[in-house]
Formats: C-alpha cells, structure tokens, sequence
C-alpha cells in the first residue's frame, strides 16, 4: 500500500498514521496475527539481549546490493558508522524508516558519518528497495543474520503465523533465499571510530522506530566530544 504521509512529520507519527490506515484495510485477525511476534518478543525480553551503548562491535564484512564487499572496520577509518536493522523489502514499517533516514543522511555525512541498513533478505531484493526508495546509502544483505546474531536481535517467526504473512506477501524463505523465518529485530546503532556502541535502540515491537533527529542529536555531541579533546 503506498503511503501519502509528508517525509517532514516525525518518523513515529508517519508510523502510526500508516498502522491506522492498514487497521481500515486489513482483517482484523489477519492483522492480530501480523502483530503477533510482537507480544512474544516483549514477554520474551529478547530486546534485552542485544548490545548495549558502551558495548564493543564486531568487525564484519558484508555484500552490499550491487555485490561489493562492505567492511565496518574500514567505514569507521573514515568516521562514526549508523547502523539500522531492518526486516526486508516486504515490510512498510521499513519503508517508512529507511525514507526518513534518506532524508536525515546529509546531516549524517556532515558530522562525518556514514549510514548502512542491514537485513537478510538477498542483494537483488535490496537493488529493487534502493531504486524505489531513491535511497543513497548501502543496503546490505546478512545472509543467515550472522551479523544480527551477533548484536543479540535474532528471533524466529512463529509456524503458526507464517501463513499470515504470506498472504501480504511476506515470504520470508523467497526474500532470504534460506529455509529459515529467522528475522533481526529492528534496531538501530550508532558506532564511534573505536568501534563502541554510542547510542543503541532495540524495541521489540517492530512497528517502533527511532527517530533521526536522536541519532543526529547524538551524532552532534559525538563531534563535540572529538573537537573537545583535540583541542
């Protein structure tokens, strides 16, 4: 469904503005079941997991949606490093978060950092989200989720709600090219040059995100911690 929500209203009310349009479209119980994994994620505590602020980030090396090799250590050489993990192509929650981070990269680079999405889903499935949401930055694929694995956000899609998700096309076997229903938790990372978690966002209901003005805003005391101590 496409959305006609101003790219200028925050990221959450664009969110919830979308979830009150499906609610209109949807079946209820086709709906209940999608947002399902969200109650087992809370009552689990999964979010609680993942890496913290303050935390040391592997090194990893993925292929972005061309193909080309991405390696974290080397984008870091050249500034701090936003991290966002997203579900796939499939999911509009996404869609919503990836086009408002498109908006705030300027600000970004500005600061000196760069901006990576990482999700399962195959270099294909990423090429056709990059050219639709008109997005500049990588788009890489984490085959396996061995790099979410390591951030502490993997969790597993229910059998019984898989058929639900198929019917809004939401296959996630076709999109990751594996067996498997394994999916990220939708969290975003900001990274400083020595590889530390700087400011780390983990919700287990994949239909909250953060918005771009906090990474910004965190981005910001970052430069001024840096021109502080070189002065």
């Amino acid at each position: 469904m496409a959305t006609n929500i101003p790219t200028n209203t925050p990221l959450q009310q664009q969110i919830d503005e979308f979830i009150a349009e499906g609610a209109s479209w949807l079946p209820a119980g086709l709906l209940q079941e999608l947002l399902s994994p969200i109650g087992q994620l809370i009552n689990s505590g999964a979010a609680e997991q993942a890496l913290k602020e303050g935390a040391q980030v592997p090194d990893f090396i993925l292929p972005d949606a061309r193909g080309t090799a991405v390696t974290l250590s080397h984008l870091l050489a050249h500034g701090p490093v936003v991290m966002a993990f997203y579900r796939g192509q499939w999911c509009p929650y996404c869609h919503l978060a990836l086009r408002a981070y498109q908006q705030a990269l300027p600000h970004m680079q500005a600061r000196g950092a760069s901006l990576v999405a990482i999700s399962p889903q195959m270099p294909d499935h990423s090429r056709a989200l990059a050219e639709k949401l008109e997005l500049t930055f990588a788009l890489l694929s984490d085959s396996g989720n061995q790099v979410a694995r390591q951030f502490g956000l993997v969790f597993t899609i229910d059998e019984a709600v898989r058929g639900a998700h198929k019917q809004v096309c939401a296959d996630l076997p076709r999109f990751n090219g594996t067996e498997s229903w394994e999916l990220p938790m939708a969290g975003t990372f900001l990274v400083d040059q020595l590889g530390i978690v700087r400011l780390a966002f983990v919700h287990p209901d994949f239909t909250r995100r953060l918005d771009p003005s906090i990474i910004i805003a965190r981005l910001n005391r970052l430069y001024d911690e840096r021109e502080e101590s070189t002065a």
